[in-house]
């Protein structure tokens, strides 16, 4: 039999384990949008192995260790307004049209997200990168974008682990 305390443990450690990759994600290039991504199947397993409220608990302070900690802030940005994906997924698949309701969800957090790093913060690196890239490259890395979500989300469907119980 578990103790109460199992869970918590638990989570803490898939939470320091999180940050580690978050933090570890500014080595690779890539890792800007794949780092989010492992620390959401990590979220995952907190869900189904520690339950909602430690998932909870496991994103808030993951989202504030690797705003503080990770070098790659865009990464941890990404995170923060997309990390809370695998707990509210179970309720947008309930809904009709659940395909739609979740692509306004992402393209929606995405597109405040980096209207928020552009216009507000004006990161200088992301702004000489999107200048860069010009409008039909902006509209791939978007595009490009919301099939890698659909494809997590498909990820997040498999039942590689068991509820809590």
């Amino acid at each position: 039999m578990r103790s109460k305390a199992y869970p918590i443990a638990l989570g803490g450690m898939l939470a320091a384990a999180a940050v580690v990759l978050m933090s570890i994600g500014t080595i690779i290039p890539i890792a800007t949008y794949a780092a989010p991504v492992l620390c959401m199947l990590v979220g995952q397993m907190v869900l189904k192995l520690c339950g909602s409220r430690i998932a909870w608990a496991w994103y808030g302070a993951v989202t504030v260790l690797s705003l503080l900690l990770a070098p790659d802030k865009e990464a941890a940005a990404v995170f923060a307004v997309l990390g809370y994906y695998p707990f509210v997924k179970p309720k947008l698949e309930k809904k009709k049209l659940s395909w739609l309701w979740k692509g306004l969800l992402f393209n929606g957090s995405i597109l405040l997200l980096y209207w928020i790093l552009l216009k507000v913060m004006g990161i200088s690196h992301l702004v000489e990168e999107f200048s860069g890239m010009g409008v039909a490259m902006t509209a791939l890395l978007l595009v490009l974008g919301n099939v890698t979500f659909f494809l997590l989300d498909k990820i997040l469907s498999r039942k590689f682990i068991r509820r809590k119980r």
